[in-house]
């Protein structure tokens, strides 16, 4: 915790800040700087360090080993969705091998999961030049979290990443689109614009107040999973959350561009 309150601090502050400025993209960016020890006394359980489940312990030791061999150019942080890059190998290697990444995404994780793991090895001792972070959708699961919680929690991460790796440049991508539990049941349906997508939506909204063009981008490449008709399909994300083979591609292939001006010292 001591970490977190080195970093962390306004995130009462930057909820008030971001609630005034609402639905508004020309306004006043907030800086970590501004983040107050408010933070510490904050009851949303979403900034607050917490262990995974212990199912996915293993996995976070051998991040961890990965992690203490050094030689790490490039860091993913994030849930399932970052986690099941380990299904495309091949794409992974060719997108992003040539900077040696390092995958610290796993399933389940919600942003306080993800603030533990950072507190516990997974950045001990790197210094990567992009750390690539997309995490949030499983804080929006029912009505655990408003989207202003889970934008503190976004923030969290970034700050945490950004006080404890000075040299790393963040690059946040908004929460992907998903469909909400109905339409996820109903295995025939596609997802249309839901009310846990647009929570998704509205937190990164906020969080992205953080973002500079130089250290912390922002990056929304939603569009391009979606249809003509902005319908997530099946053929894209089968279970309208996880992407397929297809889903990885448009990921990829939709971030690079960004991606490779960061990694050669640009910003976005």
């Amino acid at each position: 915790m001591k970490q977190l309150q080195k970093i962390l601090l306004p995130l009462t502050l930057t909820t008030v800040i971001a609630l005034s400025i609402a639905g508004c993209c020309n306004c006043t960016k907030l800086t970590c700087s501004q983040i107050t020890d408010q933070l510490t006394e904050s009851t949303n359980s979403a900034v607050k360090p917490a262990p995974p489940h212990e199912r996915w312990q293993k996995r976070h030791e051998m991040i961890n080993e990965r992690v203490k061999q050094g030689n790490v150019g490039l860091l993913f942080v994030g849930d399932s969705i970052t986690h099941s890059w380990q299904s495309q190998p091949e794409l992974w290697n060719a997108s992003f091998g040539q900077w040696n990444p390092v995958n610290a995404g796993i399933s389940g994780d919600r942003t306080q999961h993800v603030l533990w793991r950072l507190e516990n090895g997974t950045i001990d001792g790197i210094n990567p030049k992009v750390a690539v972070v997309m995490i949030g959708t499983n804080n929006s699961n029912r009505n655990d979290y408003t989207a202003e919680q889970i934008a503190e929690g976004i923030e969290a991460i970034i700050c945490t990443l950004r006080t404890e790796l000075p040299n790393t440049k963040v690059l946040l991508l908004a929460t992907f689109p998903r469909g909400d539990a109905k339409q996820r049941a109903d295995k025939t349906q596609d997802a249309t614009y839901n009310p846990q997508w647009a929570k998704n939506d509205r937190s990164c909204e906020l969080a992205s107040q953080l973002a500079d063009g130089k250290m912390i981008c922002y990056l929304d490449i939603n569009q391009a999973f979606l249809n003509d008709e902005g319908v997530l399909t099946r053929e894209v994300m089968p279970d309208l959350l996880h992407p397929q083979a297809k889903g990885y591609q448009i990921w990829a292939e939709a971030m690079m561009p960004t991606l490779k001006k960061l990694m050669n010292g640009d910003g976005q």
